[in-house]
């Protein structure tokens, strides 16, 4: 069945090539319901009010939809993943990305679900970094360290959105400028998401920046998956293959040591299908730490850009996710610290474990670890990177 993509009259496009190649659509009035249809692709893009931030601006709702009835919302606060509906085996829906069902919730958590993160993923030690001879001081947001950007990251922020499309494809490009000194950050960074849903039932994210002063740049996705669909249980029982022989071991304060320890031997081995649950409550020095999984792991990518980082199967929906990045490791977390305070869609409270993510990323603290991939973007350069979430059955 053909679905139409809707848009206004007279868009013009525009090309992005941002390891892809995107058509972009000027943006449309969220009141007018005037609408065209679009024989170009076979992928719905309906825009509508979500809400309005604390500052007044109104807030937009990207609905997606495929010809194989996957559908996925996005909204421009925190350039968030709102939700991803999903067919099982047997066709059935559900969706399979924790969340909330209106924008209060999001203007109101602090686990990051759904959300983009930055300027840097992961936590930086105590907040500070040396750059060019200067030492900066972040926000600090987590105990002694600056984790996920500081106290307002790019997950709280109201982004610029622009309704795009391509040949079998419609999303939503996402623009932040973020201001020098903003958290503590050196530069002026200008930052674009860009949202995908394909019929090949891929969510494609694509990041690009730019900086007019040398800054470090480290952004991901932070969605919560439960692929039995969110609020329905625990993810311990989805099987999971992660493509790394290597991961980085943190400290008691969730710092990485600098070390790269092999996988093999230890419960951080993945590099064969293993449910999610089978080891992580062993009395495991690193799991301790982390209070279950919440590490980053260093993947097999050799020269490929874009390879297959990791894959997830859930046996009783028989729904499959496949995970490609052109980054060099995943942030592997399985929701240690949902405690069942947060009231999700429909009501679902999320317990411990409710919900994973591969946060695709460079290495936590990379500003401060030599021996890590750098993450320090200079004027002149361009920040890219492609994650892909592919859902499938079997």
């Amino acid at each position: 069945m053909k679905v139409a993509f809707f848009l206004l009259p007279h868009a013009s496009t525009l090309i992005l090539m941002v390891m892809a190649i995107y058509g972009c659509g000027p943006s449309f009035d969220m009141e007018d319901n005037h609408t065209t249809r679009s024989s170009t692709t076979d992928v719905e893009l309906v825009e509508e009010v979500f809400g309005m931030a604390p500052d007044g601006k109104t807030i937009g709702l990207y609905t997606l939809s495929n010809v194989n009835e996957v559908t996925i919302q996005i909204t421009n606060y925190g350039a968030t993943v709102v939700s991803i509906e999903v067919p099982d085996r047997s066709g059935r829906l559900a969706d399979v990305a924790l969340g909330y069902d209106t924008l209060d919730g999001y203007l109101r958590q602090t686990n990051y679900l759904g959300a983009t993160v930055g300027r840097v993923a992961g936590d930086i030690a105590e907040g500070r970094f040396t750059l060019d001879g200067q030492e900066y001081q972040l926000v600090m947001n987590r105990g002694g360290n600056h984790l996920h950007g500081g106290i307002k990251g790019f997950n709280s922020v109201v982004w610029d959105a622009e309704p795009i499309r391509e040949t079998d494809a419609a999303g939503v490009k996402l623009s932040y400028l973020s201001v020098d000194g903003e958290e503590g950050y050196p530069g002026n960074l200008q930052t674009t998401v860009i949202y995908t849903l394909t019929n090949s039932n891929e969510l494609r994210i694509v990041y690009e920046a730019t900086t007019d002063a040398a800054t470090p740049v480290n952004l991901t996705n932070h969605t919560y998956f439960n692929l039995l669909g969110q609020g329905v249980h625990d993810v311990l029982g989805h099987e999971l293959t992660l493509h790394g022989d290597f991961f980085t071991p943190i400290d008691e304060n969730q710092i990485p040591t600098g070390e790269l320890q092999n996988v093999h031997g230890t419960p951080m081995d993945f590099t064969t299908a293993e449910t999610i649950g089978a080891r992580i409550d062993l009395r495991d020095e690193q799991l301790l730490i982390g209070n279950g999984y919440d590490h980053n792991w260093v993947l097999n990518k050799g020269d490929r850009p874009l390879a297959l980082a990791a894959e997830v199967f859930e046996p009783n929906s028989g729904r499959f996710m496949e995970f490609y990045t052109t980054e060099p490791g995943v942030q592997f977390y399985t929701g240690n610290y949902l405690d069942g305070g947060l009231v999700g869609k429909k009501g679902a409270v999320y317990q411990k474990h409710a919900g994973f993510c591969l946060e695709a990323q460079h290495f936590p603290d990379s500003p401060n670890q030599s021996n890590f991939p750098s993450t320090i973007l200079r004027p002149g350069g361009t920040y890219t990177q492609q994650t892909v979430y592919k859902f499938l059955t079997k």
